[in-house]
């Protein structure tokens, strides 16, 4: 065989040079050697970029799914309104809430604690069957995580995310929102890597502070044009005027035009 040329030959003159059996021959090494050369494991894909995304993830960390930027606008566009429930739910207020905005055909964002879901799971599938959307509010609200180590951010965001699952029946939360605002490039980075936008907001109710239905109403009024995602709770205390507020600023802001959306991912 050695006196044939056979590199670069076509496969009529191979035959002819070496005949049937040493092409088959021929053949079986060649395979093989493609085999070995396949069965090199590959180096692992590079995570695409999310378009969109400015904030820099770190390599050393779980690549992020969704966009670790800052969430504030709304899916429904310019005229979109996302409403945001905190802290709950609460056995109390939270189906209050879910009635007002039933009524309303509003959809909302629901940011939970997760020892709060773990104690209601009736509560976060009522929360799901409305249409509305989960989001991880920690463990602990503690608005001063940002200060605290890795390994305490990552416990808080990763193991609200678990009660909420497992209360919910299954339905992830698409979201986190740190307490107060707390984020880090970590927790930010370690909630996308697991799915959920982090989520700020653009008027705050002041709720909180239970200054009155009238004032959260004219609080939203003045600032809803600061940007679409506002903010509400449904725990921590007495509600009522929150549930209040709701009622009224929810049939205002159609009267306004705006459509109830969720924010973006």
């Amino acid at each position: 065989m050695g006196r044939h040329r056979i590199m670069g030959t076509n496969g009529r003159t191979l035959v002819a040079a070496v005949g049937v059996a040493g092409v088959t021959a021929l053949a079986a090494v060649w395979t093989a050697q493609a085999g070995s050369v396949e069965s090199v494991p590959s180096a692992a894909p590079k995570p695409r970029p999310i378009v969109g995304q400015t904030s820099k993830p770190d390599p050393k960390l779980p690549a992020p799914l969704v966009n670790m930027d800052i969430a504030h606008a709304s899916e429904k566009g310019a005229k979109g309104v996302n409403i945001t429930i905190d802290d709950g739910p609460d056995p109390n207020w939270t189906p209050q809430v879910l009635e007002v905005l039933k009524a309303n055909n509003a959809k909302a964002t629901f940011c939970m604690v997760g020892p709060q879901a773990q104690a209601h799971p009736d509560l976060v599938k009522a929360v799901v069957a409305g249409g509305h959307r989960l989001c991880d509010h920690s463990m602990s609200h503690d608005t001063s995580m940002d200060k605290k180590t890795r390994a305490y951010q990552s416990k808080e965001v990763l193991d609200a995310r678990r009660m909420i699952v497992k209360a919910s029946g299954g339905v992830k939360p698409l979201y986190y929102r740190a307490p107060g605002g707390a984020f880090t490039p970590y927790s930010r980075q370690i909630a996308a890597a697991q799915g959920m936008r982090p989520l700020g907001w653009n008027v705050d109710s002041k709720d909180f502070e239970k200054p009155g239905a009238d004032a959260m109403v004219n609080t939203v009024k003045n600032e809803i044009h600061n940007g679409p995602t506002v903010l509400f709770h449904d725990a921590g205390g007495d509600r009522g005027q929150t549930v209040e507020a709701l009622r009224r600023i929810l049939p205002w802001l159609k009267q306004q035009g705006y459509t109830f959306g969720f924010p973006v991912r």
